[in-house]
């Protein structure tokens, strides 16, 4: 009998889906590391990912043959190990779009209207003013990384009446992005935006994409928001931009260090707005990621790949 095995708990409604969908299957499930942890060996399906699923699906003799990641970012997955097996890997990518699209304009106007220092204040029952506030309407947003986030993020901002400037490796096209760039644009976006925006993977090619040149080609009064991977950005670089007036602000939910560390200067400035890696936390996620899993299952029970969210081991993402 094939097994899959899920390293969470499943609803009743989940499991009896999969049921229906794979019968024959043996399904294991939980939230408890006891209960999966006895079944990885023989497990062809591997349903999210624990760094304690490597040391029994790796094995020579282990029967993994796909791992449907819960999770968009795949950089802590052993990607080299998994793609010498041959291992299909997908990913839940597409389901943060709403929750992480909300967070960034929730970064964008808390800091251009200053909320986050009226909150201070609040906290401190001073009623004083916060000084000459901004506003985002008409206001350029550059998005470095357009993918399904970049892309909501894109439509959101012709609400402002933004002009979106948009960079992706291959340069297509999106029908809310004014002008897109490949790679190669990345200076004239981070020239022309007001607020730039990264939403990029890390990968071998990004790692410390955003350093001191990065931030020098920055309009003085620009804020540079990260809901990515901490490890695209060289963070010394990031707080000596904040510090020195470089950049105006940041909105920041990704860090190279997780948790960011109590001696990290980033706390204390005023010029920053931070989350704890939670922008895509969104009560329908589990929800949204399962539909993703089970149109995967199902072209893998008629015996076909999986064909959505098909990560690419060469790219990384």
């Amino acid at each position: 009998m094939s097994k899959m095995v899920c390293v969470h708990s499943l609803t009743a409604e989940q499991e009896q889906r999969i049921r229906q969908a794979a019968p024959g299957w043996e399904l294991i499930h939980g939230k408890e590391k006891e209960i999966w942890l006895p079944h990885l060996k023989e497990a062809e399906i591997v349903i999210d990912w624990r760094a304690s699923c490597e040391s029994e699906c790796l094995q020579p003799d282990a029967k993994l043959r796909w791992v449907q990641n819960w999770g968009a970012g795949v950089d802590k997955l052993p990607l080299e190990e998994l793609a010498s097996r041959g291992i299909i890997l997908t990913n839940a990518s597409g389901v943060h779009a709403f929750p992480i699209s909300e967070t960034i304009f929730g970064m964008m106007l808390g800091f251009t209207r200053k909320l986050h220092l009226s909150i201070r204040n609040q906290l401190e029952r001073q009623w004083k003013g916060t000084g000459t506030l901004g506003e985002i309407h008409g206001k350029t947003i550059g998005i470095i990384g357009v993918g399904a986030i970049g892309e909501e993020t894109a439509r959101i901002a012709k609400a402002f009446g933004m002009k979106v400037l948009g960079v992706r490796r291959s340069g297509g096209s999106s029908e809310y992005v004014d002008q897109m760039y490949d790679n190669s644009g990345l200076e004239t976006v981070l020239r022309e935006s007001d607020y730039v925006v990264v939403t990029l993977p890390l990968t071998h090619e990004t790692k410390h994409r955003f350093g001191r040149a990065e931030f020098e080609q920055m309009k003085r009064t620009a804020m540079f928001i990260n809901i990515g991977r901490g490890g695209t950005t060289d963070t010394e670089a990031l707080v000596e931009a904040l510090q020195n007036g470089t950049i105006a602000g940041a909105g920041l939910d990704v860090f190279e260090q997780e948790p960011l560390p109590e001696s990290s200067p980033l706390w204390s400035l005023d010029n920053v707005i931070m989350t704890p890696h939670n922008s895509g936390s969104t009560d329908q996620y589990n929800e949204r990621a399962f539909e993703i899993f089970m149109h995967n299952l199902q072209q893998y029970i008629q015996g076909n790949e999986p064909t959505i969210n098909r990560v690419d081991y060469d790219l990384q993402y």
